[in-house]
């Protein structure tokens, strides 16, 4: 996957998870760049259909919201960039903080793995088994697995 495509698709997660529109997260682009951006604008970014300045990811972090690094969140894909492919490991990578001095670092690598944990949680094979777990706890009574 393009690293465009991935902003993309954080993009337009945001955005859907914020119940905006297009049009409205268009408009609000306008509140940080010289003028806002059109439906069509959107809809191309949300398609990995075009590049980004800094100015533009800063903008899209201030109205989502949220931080520049999530915008270039990917999912378990490698990422490609024109000279060749980023593993997804390399790529998870570089949106943490390497400084080592840096107090946030910890932090930083915290919250992508509460991410990551919280995308298995939301599996529904898992939701299914943790259904079958407690229906199996409930069946086989309040004393089930304990020393007596």
């Amino acid at each position: 996957m393009r690293v465009e495509e991935a902003i993309g698709r954080q993009i337009a997660r945001l955005r859907a998870e914020r119940r905006i529109s297009l049009t409205e997260l268009g408009e609000a682009m306008g509140r940080y760049l010289d003028r806002p951006w059109s439906r069509q604008a959107v809809h191309q970014a949300e398609r990995g259909q075009r590049s980004f300045t800094a100015a533009e990811l800063t903008a899209l972090a201030l109205v989502l919201d949220t931080s520049v690094p999530v915008l270039f969140r990917a999912e378990d894909d490698g990422i490609e960039l024109p000279g060749g492919a980023v593993s997804p490991e390399d790529y998870r990578g570089i949106l943490l903080n390497r400084e080592p001095d840096m107090p946030l670092d910890g932090v930083e690598e915290l919250i992508v793995a509460l991410h990551d944990i919280g995308e298995v949680l939301a599996r529904p094979a898992l939701a299914r088994l943790a259904r079958i777990g407690r229906v199996a706890d409930q069946v086989a009574g309040p004393d089930h697995g304990r020393d007596g």
